[in-house]
């Protein structure tokens, strides 16, 4: 068995490594986010518009800052994970907060068995795709959890910034989702000087897979939009050009780093 076919095992034991660093960074600041911070930014709170009384299903949410997040606006939500040390902060998390986000751990593809509900909202951001192997499975989970009309909100780094190396000096990867690709880091973006060595296996996704994957099943795209920055500090080589906006100092605005992407059941 190789590392592609052994993926998801791999990752779910360098996700359960992560948990407790990220949960106790700088990155994730914790203490600012139980005193009331909103962990959303602006690109996915502009398509989330009103979500009061809402029900709202949050795929991939780590251990649940963004989840607690769309609670706090008044949404009824669900967030999943396949990690279980994530699952168990979120949980902590949440009482913590006295929030009523309920948890549940599963992987994205098995969600179906292991959930019975419909909701007005799917939503899934930053660095979560690019753990599938295969987006249209990815996009009939998406379709089958919206009611009629719901919407699916999405938020992802650009694959354009998958193509480089960590540093970005040179173009390592295809933009084309032609192969596993398998790494081993030190540390984590939320903190490089961790103690860890991690193994992952993740895909590049074109925005063409994403989007016809999305289109064939049964999803209408209201809106697409690329942004020169990212809202996160999780890349090497960056500087801060605006309040919680970031890019890769020598590439400036050159290339595209988030995309977003807001759709419709039919």
């Amino acid at each position: 068995m190789n590392n592609a076919d052994n993926y998801k095992e791999i990752n779910k034991n360098s996700w359960n490594q992560r948990v407790d660093v990220h949960f106790d960074s700088a990155n994730y600041d914790n203490e600012s986010f139980i005193k009331g911070r909103n962990a959303l930014n602006e690109i996915e709170l502009e398509l989330l518009g009103d979500i009061k009384e809402k029900s709202i299903l949050h795929l991939q949410c780590h251990f649940g800052q963004d989840t607690i997040s769309l609670n706090r606006l008044g949404a009824k939500v669900t967030g999943i994970d396949f990690s279980d040390k994530a699952i168990a902060k979120a949980k902590e998390l949440a009482q913590t907060v006295n929030s009523d986000t309920k948890f549940i751990l599963s992987d994205v593809y098995e969600l179906p068995k292991n959930l019975d509900e419909k909701f007005d909202i799917v939503f899934t951001s930053y660095g979560t795709i690019g753990w599938l192997p295969d987006l249209d499975k990815w996009a009939k989970v998406v379709s089958h959890f919206l009611k009629p009309n719901g919407k699916f909100v999405f938020a992802e780094f650009h694959p354009v910034v998958w193509m480089f190396d960590d540093n970005f000096q040179e173009l390592k990867y295809s933009y084309f989702n032609k192969e596993a690709i398998v790494e081993t880091e030190e540390g984590t973006y939320a903190d490089r000087n961790a103690p860890l060595t991690l193994t992952s296996v993740g895909w590049n996704h074109d925005l063409s897979e994403v989007l016809n994957s999305l289109i064939k099943n049964g999803l209408e795209i209201n809106s697409f939009n690329e942004f020169d920055y990212s809202p996160h500090n999780c890349f090497l080589e960056t500087v801060e050009i605006a309040p919680s906006k970031y890019r890769i100092k020598h590439l400036e605005d050159k290339i595209p780093m988030v995309y977003s992407i807001l759709a419709t059941k039919k």
